[in-house]
């Protein structure tokens, strides 16, 4: 990682950025930081063009036994042909990169300031195969001065880590939870950059993350904005038991995703949840592997109409977020989030429980998500003062349908005190 070491020039970026709010930077070796991975482009794109494919795929060509041939060669024409990673990295550098030392992790966030006094502190998460790079498209816009549906004015400081293991951000050791990565991650917002209080996002795993801090530092944690839930979702059976209903077609879609998912779309989760190293190192060298691997989930989880308006998650993107998997070699490490956040444990739990905070908590619902919790399960676990359905959109939505999540985030405006 490339990062610029000296204090003075350090403490100069700060006064001239306004990017980092007041904190104890030096106790944390706080740094701002510069995306520079162009060393390994000239390996990454020999790798692309020299994996041998396949001329045909007769038994099944379509996408019903996972990605087509056609739709990877496609990828790879384009990833050759039309993609610019250094293009992307100038695009990326524009934001505020910092890292800081916690707990001995290197973390990298990006940190954008609003320039309203009154700003909410606001930290994203994301989960796997997500990055910060799906976050890129609601920063600037968050940190706008804008009206909640209440009439509130509202803005927010805007802090978006790498998750430990991902991308920028170095991998924690054994046995290491989502809870720890939301002490890790208090510690940034309220030690490091001084907020006393802030909101949270998160969706797949940076839901269990934001849930952590909403759960267990909720003095500081005071409002939380959910595109998931850490808890696994329920079947028709468990909902009925329950005596939840869902009349509604989109509803009843929602849930039929998460169906088909556990049966023909979960053995990722298993893998990863059993033997992460072998997938991670069969993929560790290999971009178009892990484009195969990381790439058909984006598709597959994602709305059909992905990569028309409002989406923005278009092949480029999706070819954008295989790159920096494959630069910052983190398939492996990434993948060991599944490994030490075992399923109905620190993972997503079995059993349903109210987070210990009267906060507001608000939560959105994306039709093609793989994963659905109606209204009445959301309640159960939170102060749930805001539920929105929406038709457009799928696991990605800061991707997916950014404009529904910005306007949905904005909310917490309402409820902030």
């Amino acid at each position: 990682m490339k990062s610029i070491s000296f204090p003075f020039l350090y403490l100069c970026t700060l006064t001239a950025a306004s990017s980092v709010a007041s904190g104890n930077h030096g106790l944390y070796d706080v740094r701002p930081f510069t995306i520079s991975l162009s060393d390994g482009v000239p390996r990454m794109l020999e790798r692309i063009r020299d994996t041998e494919l396949p001329d045909a795929i007769s038994q099944y060509p379509g996408n019903e036994a996972g990605i087509s041939l056609e739709t990877l060669k496609a990828f790879r024409n384009q990833w050759l042909v039309d993609f610019d990673w250094f293009k992307e990295e100038e695009s990326l550098n524009r934001y505020h990169h910092f890292t800081a030392k916690i707990e001995n992790l290197d973390v990298h966030f990006i940190h954008e300031k609003s320039n309203e006094p009154d700003a909410i502190p606001l930290i994203l998460y994301h989960g796997w195969p997500g990055s910060f790079l799906e976050f890129i498209p609601l920063i600037k816009k968050l940190t706008q001065k804008a009206k909640t549906s209440t009439g509130k004015h509202v803005s927010f400081d805007v802090i978006v880590p790498s998750l430990p293991g991902f991308a920028f951000s170095s991998a924690p050791g054994a046995n290491w939870t989502v809870d720890d990565s939301a002490r890790v991650f208090n510690t940034l917002m309220t030690k490091v950059l001084g907020y006393k209080a802030y909101a949270v996002h998160g969706t797949d795993w940076g839901t269990g993350v934001a849930w952590g801090q909403f759960d267990g530092f909720n003095t500081s944690a005071r409002a939380a904005h959910f595109a998931m839930l850490p808890f696994l979702p329920l079947t028709p059976e468990q909902l009925e038991a329950q005596n939840i209903t869902l009349n509604a077609p989109l509803e009843q879609f929602e849930e039929q995703r998460y169906v088909d998912w556990s049966a023909t779309g979960s053995g990722y989760f298993i893998e990863e949840g059993s033997k992460p190293n072998d997938i991670g190192l069969v993929l560790y060298d290999n971009p178009m592997g892990q484009l195969v691997w990381i790439g058909e989930k984006y598709i597959e989880w994602s709305d059909p109409k992905a990569g028309t308006s409002p989406s923005v998650l278009t092949h480029n993107e999706i070819l954008r977020i295989i790159s920096l998997y494959y630069l910052t070699k983190s398939i492996l490490t990434s993948g060991y989030i599944y490994f030490q956040n075992p399923l109905g444990q620190t993972g997503f739990r079995y059993n349903y429980t109210r987070a210990r905070t009267d906060a507001p908590m608000l939560f959105s619902a994306f039709k093609y998500n793989v994963h659905y919790w109606p209204r009445a399960l959301a309640e159960t676990v939170g102060n749930l003062v805001l539920y929105r359905n929406h038709d457009f959109g799928g696991h990605f939505p800061g991707l997916d349908n950014p404009p529904a999540l910005i306007e949905d985030i904005r909310e917490i405006g309402s409820y902030w005190e």
